[in-house]
């Protein structure tokens, strides 16, 4: 698809209702088994919504995660998870964002969306001046060959969990701990570290309207979830909502 077909894509799509829930700072595991739980639970009117958080220090290895990437982990706890891909780090002054959305409803597929995000990550970083791109075969965010935001998706049923994770302003050494990614090597960055804004707080806002720009949603606040018992809600019936 060419960059008018796909901008074309996006303007057909109808705003959607989506919870948007910020979790603030929590541990890893809690928010993950919640995602889990909350997949299990939703059905065909279940509302999308979107989790943002910052996790405490935490490597987590993908479904095929290789425990030799993980090179002097030290003090941070490591988890092997459900989610594609191999090693990375989750810290302070990283935004992450979960997006539990329903592909089917979106008539999007697998590829589509991790562009999607892709996308919404390269159009934030527009903001302040800063070109990024894609690279082939290696998912994710990446300037100057620096990799400033990993993806690790996990699909199920149609409706997906886990995501993002975009290093906006943190300490990078534990990316020195682990090969990133899967890759020896590999550089990392940080939006700070590009000439961005110190703090977090400053591009959330930015992030997630280009995400809710790329998948048609209208992002309604919320309270953050119940992580021992992430019940879905009915997603509103009305004709806007009409798919």
């Amino acid at each position: 698809m060419g960059a008018s077909e796909k901008h074309a894509s996006l303007q057909s799509l109808v705003p959607r209702s989506c919870l948007l829930r910020d979790l603030g700072r929590q541990p890893y595991e809690p928010v993950w088994r919640a995602m889990q739980r909350f997949t299990d639970l939703r059905d065909d009117d279940s509302s999308d919504e979107i989790w943002v958080v910052e996790h405490d220090p935490v490597f987590t290895l993908g479904q095929a995660g290789k425990p030799e990437h993980v090179l002097m982990p030290g003090d941070i706890p490591v988890l092997h998870v459900d989610r594609g891909g191999q090693v990375t780090y989750h810290g302070p002054g990283q935004i992450v964002v979960y997006p539990l959305l329903d592909l089917r409803r979106l008539k999007i597929g697998v590829r589509e969306y991790v562009c999607r995000i892709e996308q919404a990550v390269i159009d934030t970083l527009a903001e302040w001046n800063i070109h990024a791109a894609r690279r082939e075969g290696a998912p994710g965010v990446y300037v100057n060959g620096a990799k400033v935001a990993a993806l690790g998706i996990r699909v199920r049923r149609g409706c997906t969990f886990h995501g993002l994770a975009f290093n906006a302003a943190m300490d990078l050494e534990p990316f020195g701990r682990i090969n990133p990614c899967g890759y020896a090597g590999l550089r990392v960055t940080s939006v700070l570290d590009l000439g961005g804004p110190s703090s977090p707080d400053a591009m959330k806002p930015v992030l997630l309207d280009a995400m809710a720009a790329q998948f048609g949603l209208a992002l309604q606040a919320a309270p953050p979830p119940d992580l021992a018992d992430p019940r879905p809600v009915a997603a509103p019936t009305s004709s806007t909502q009409a798919a």
